[in-house]
């Protein structure tokens, strides 16, 4: 196929249309550096969840994880909120202070201690409070493009994308993404791709829809678009362990052909790359507790045996022989779930 357009989201083109989601506890700035530098200079590096309280109140441990490295062309940060004020005032830091280009709004975080607050994939069902979130961000944006993120609605018997997704883009978004499945599901079964073709004929053209949802190979990026008529991709978990996935897109929607899975040689050289630039970026404790969670995804379907990877996967010096010490090293950080 020759090349898709360039993907529009207020003053920012994104070519190829790929953009890798937004995923807590994982696309922090090193493993953004590191997508980027495999896709093509127009994609679209979102961070990981950052909740808008935290930003509003000058959290610590939020500003940390919010930070943005002085390379990165396209300063793009995904906010959590269930408050209009908070969302309104993160939202002014990020513009003024921090330089943000593009800013995603979680609404399709499937994880019960955030949908139990009423937020993520939650916060669709309350209509009202959802459009006073999104007017918030718009307006506090102002020039700065802001997104959403969706699932298709809590379960089966409640789904809200219909509704939420124009709701959106009546409240001034830039860009509509959908996670095909719904809360309910997590990660599980296959994602359903007809709901992004429903999103895609129920919003005015001018407003970029997005489809999310089992892209493995650069074929499923492919294949979504033409399926659905969505105008580009967001890439989660396809990227985990192969930050390759972005070049391999690009070649595909330029009508190549992809090189197949580098050998174990290629993949031991950008781990290594990998907890470099994770070494660069946090404290080394941090850097390795990171690294360890990345060790499984790169080497999945290689044929390396139980004692290098448990090599790989460190733990910090004595920590097997101290079972009952109560001392921690580090402070706590996110799990590493996906945004939505």
């Amino acid at each position: 196929m020759s090349d898709p357009p360039a993907l529009r989201i207020g003053a920012l083109e994104v070519s190829p249309p790929v953009v890798l989601a937004p995923m807590a506890g994982v696309t922090n700035a090193p493993f953004r550096r590191l997508c980027r530098s495999f896709g093509p200079g127009g994609g679209l590096y979102v961070s990981e969840m950052i909740t808008a309280r935290g930003l509003a109140e000058r959290n610590e441990k939020t500003l940390r994880m919010a930070r943005f490295a002085d390379d990165e062309p396209v300063r793009s940060i995904q906010l959590y909120g269930t408050d209009p004020a908070a969302m309104a005032a993160a939202v002014r830091f990020l513009v003024d202070t921090e330089g943000a280009d593009h800013i995603d709004l979680n609404f399709g975080c499937p994880v019960a201690k955030v949908t139990r607050k009423g937020g993520g994939a939650a916060l669709p069902v309350r209509r009202a409070l959802f459009a006073a979130v999104v007017r918030a961000a718009v307006t506090s944006a102002g020039r700065v493009p802001v997104t959403v993120k969706l699932r298709i609605g809590v379960d089966d018997d409640l789904q809200t994308f219909l509704d939420a997704g124009p709701i959106a883009a009546d409240e001034g978004a830039a860009a509509v993404a959908l996670h095909a499945r719904t809360a309910r599901q997590h990660y599980s079964g296959t994602a359903d791709w007809s709901a992004i073709a429903e999103l895609r004929a129920k919003i005015p053209a001018s407003i970029p829809v997005l489809g999310n949802g089992d892209i493995w190979q650069p074929a499923d990026a492919l294949r979504m678009m033409e399926s659905t008529g969505c105008d580009g991709v967001v890439v989660g978990r396809g990227c985990l362990g192969r930050p390759w996935i972005f070049h391999d897109i690009a070649v595909a929607a330029a009508g190549g052909t992809p090189p197949g899975p580098p050998p174990l040689g290629p993949v031991a050289t950008v781990l290594s790359r990998h907890a470099h630039l994770l070494a660069d970026w946090l404290p080394e404790p941090l850097a390795l507790i990171d690294l360890r969670k990345h060790v499984g995804w790169y080497l999945h379907g290689y044929p390396v045996g139980g004692d290098v990877r448990r090599r790989l996967m460190a733990l910090p010096e004595g920590w097997r022989e101290h079972p009952d010490d109560p001392t921690p090293t580090v402070e706590d950080d996110l799990a590493a779930t996906s945004g939505g």
